[in-house]
């Protein structure tokens, strides 16, 4: 019964450590791959009469930096900054080790809009491998180049990137009096721009994004006892579902964004159930003694995973909803909990708990069977993925702080988002917002 519940009794008492005030997560690489590639990313010429607010060539070589993946050149190493095709000069990239080369440029036109072109150049085999043009206006720099991050990233990896998401978490400020400030907060995928969604001080947690990106599901105890409520991100619209007696948590919605899984313990102990938003039907999805928690979907929709200690200790199973077919999914270790499915329903990445008696983020490969612990960190939990199946995004500590880690799913790049100060927790990753 109470290693069930771990996820939530250890997030209520990190939340209640000693916070400051919430300021950008700051990433820092902790592994990277062994060889990664050399690629540069030039200072974006700028042709226009009043000053840019952000460097577009720097959030883009800091988006791929933090990847692990790629070594980016300093600024500083570079024997030219071209902007132009015809500038481009391949001996002096080869000279530093440079295998790709990314120019741009950036030109005011009317409106105060900005047209910023990039091209993405192959080094080695002296072509221009990308080139586009995208129009914005100072105030979305930055989502502008997110978006330069992603296509530059797709056309390397051959996976979508997924810098142009969004990613929420639970902050909380403990005063003097004793009183705790807490905070759901939102920002860009590498922690910047955080805007706070909700301020109170009773605990957020299991915050949910819809697949839509448009709307959240959280779990509020503002009221004293434990309330599920969506909010539209949009127009700041807050509703409160049914609240029942007893446990109202783990919000989950559905693909298609119709359908709240969630965990009641109305009729005794805790079960899953799933809520029709259209209709409002409720429907008990378990039926057991034991205690079934933190349901998460399939991605077709048609079943739920979910956590058990049906048979004795805390094991993910998975529940076909068309006909209620049970079956066990883990079995290594002692404990294993809160799963989530990859995209494509191959991998799933989830808490484990093995032979060192600790908590570990682990992936198991939903084809052969496999699972793979990917940390070495302390009190891991809460993994969320990213939406193009490659990062898991978890909660974890870095001495007495509750941090955010993420890991690749291969394990090959582990980095931490730390906060100046203060705990964050609870990390959910949207899907796909464009």
């Amino acid at each position: 019964m109470v290693n069930i519940f771990r996820s939530m009794l250890i997030s209520l008492t990190m939340l209640l450590v000693s916070v400051t005030a919430q300021a950008d997560l700051t990433i820092e690489i902790t592994q990277g791959v062994d060889k990664p590639t050399p690629i540069a990313v030039v200072p974006f010429a700028w042709n226009g009469s009043f000053a840019l607010k952000e460097d577009l060539a720097a959030i883009v070589s800091a988006d791929l930096g933090r990847t692990g993946l790629f070594s980016m050149m300093q600024r500083d190493n570079m024997l030219s900054f071209p902007s132009q095709q015809n500038q481009v000069f391949y001996r002096d990239w080869r000279v530093g080790g440079t295998e790709f080369l990314v120019i741009g440029r950036q030109q005011a036109i009317e409106n105060g809009q900005i047209r910023v072109e990039f091209e993405l150049y192959d080094v080695l085999k002296q072509q221009r491998m990308l080139m586009e043009r995208v129009t914005g206006n100072n105030n979305n720099l930055r989502d502008i180049a997110h978006y330069i991050s992603d296509k530059i990233y797709e056309k390397l990896t051959g996976v979508r990137g997924a810098f142009s998401t969004r990613i929420v978490y639970v902050t909380a400020q403990q005063f003097g009096n004793g009183k705790v400030n807490y905070q759901l907060q939102m920002a860009d995928a590498d922690g910047a721009r955080p805007i706070t969604i909700r301020e109170q001080d009773q605990p957020i947690m299991s915050p949910a994004w819809a697949r839509d990106g448009s709307k959240l599901a959280y779990v509020s105890f503002e009221s004293g006892k434990p309330a599920i409520y969506i909010q539209y991100l949009a127009t700041g619209k807050r509703e409160k579902l049914q609240s029942f007696r007893g446990l109202n948590g783990a919000p989950a919605w559905s693909p298609d964004g119709n359908r709240l899984a969630l965990v009641l313990s109305k009729d005794g102990n805790p079960e899953v159930y799933v809520l029709d938003l259209r209709s409002r039907q409720l429907n008990r999805i378990t039926h057991h003694y034991g205690i079934d928690t933190e349901p998460s979907w399939s991605p077709d929709g048609q079943s739920l995973i979910f956590t058990s200690d049906r048979g004795g200790q805390p094991q993910i199973y998975r529940i076909r909803l068309a006909n209620r077919d049970i079956e066990r999914i883990t079995y290594e270790g002692n404990y294993n909990a809160s799963g989530k499915l990859t995209p494509d329903g191959r991998f799933m990445a989830l808490v484990h708990r093995g032979g060192d008696n600790q908590f570990h983020i682990a992936v198991r490969d939903m084809k052969n069977g496999r699972l793979d612990v990917l940390t070495d960190t302390l009190l891991d939990e809460s993994p969320t993925i990213a939406p193009n199946g490659s990062i898991i995004l978890y909660a974890t500590q870095k001495g007495t702080r509750g941090v955010l880690g993420g890991v690749t799913l291969d394990g090959r790049v582990r980095f931490l988002l730390p906060a100046p100060a203060g705990d964050v927790r609870e990390p959910a990753w949207s899907s796909y917002l464009q």
